[in-house]
């Protein structure tokens, strides 16, 4: 969580600089994405890389699902909620997927869960608190972050072997690519408009949480 949040102070001093840009030409469709049977199975993949990326992939979903439920504590009754609450909607899906993949493939959760539950409420609160525009900010650093995350693995992947691993190549591209959108829309509502000020609020906070 540390990370997340020291990825959200860098990015709230690059969105005041003006160096942050649109990630994607999400043009307003929802992505879909259709789930089939690759082959994939307990004797046949990797072990030790598809746990890694299932356990934290499940993490990251966990967490991010935390921060979106700080934020619609503080801001749910204002008028950005309900864009919130979409993208919330949308990381609840991430999750229940990856649920389904730990049992699938037998794959324990990361011991730092509790934490997770803790922090990432207090870090999505906390933007919050700071108004929607530091809400948003932390959006834009957490979901840019994410991406690049699932670019790598996706990299992985398709080193690997990229027919065997298809349905979750299929999983994390849909996912990348909905953080993706996410990070875009954070950019629509004003996540540049940060102040210096908040962001050195944010920075402090984040030492805190860090430890």
């Amino acid at each position: 969580m540390s990370c997340a949040a020291r990825a959200a102070v860098r990015s709230l001093w690059r969105l005041r600089a003006g160096t942050l840009r649109p990630l994607t030409a999400y043009d307003g469709r929802r992505i879909g994405v259709r789930f089939y049977s690759s082959g994939m199975t307990l004797d046949n993949v990797n072990r030790a890389a598809v746990d890694r990326i299932i356990r934290v992939d499940h993490a990251g979903e966990y967490g991010a699902n935390r921060i979106y439920a700080g934020q619609m504590a503080v801001l749910g009754r204002t008028s950005v909620g309900p864009v919130i609450q979409k993208m919330w909607d949308q990381e609840k899906d991430h999750l229940k997927k990856f649920n389904e993949l730990m049992v699938a493939f037998r794959v324990r959760p990361t011991i730092l869960m509790p934490f997770w539950n803790v922090v990432g409420f207090a870090l999505g609160a906390g933007t919050a608190l700071l108004g929607k525009e530091g809400a948003m900010a932390c959006t834009v650093a957490v979901e840019e972050s994410i991406a690049h995350h699932y670019n790598n693995q996706i990299r992985t992947l398709m080193e690997k072997d990229p027919e065997k691993y298809e349905e979750l190549l299929q999983v994390i591209r849909k996912f990348r690519d909905e953080e993706l959108e996410h990070h875009d829309i954070g950019l629509e509502h004003d996540a540049q408009l940060v102040s210096i000020a908040q962001a050195s609020c944010l920075k402090a906070a984040s030492t805190e949480i860090s430890g």
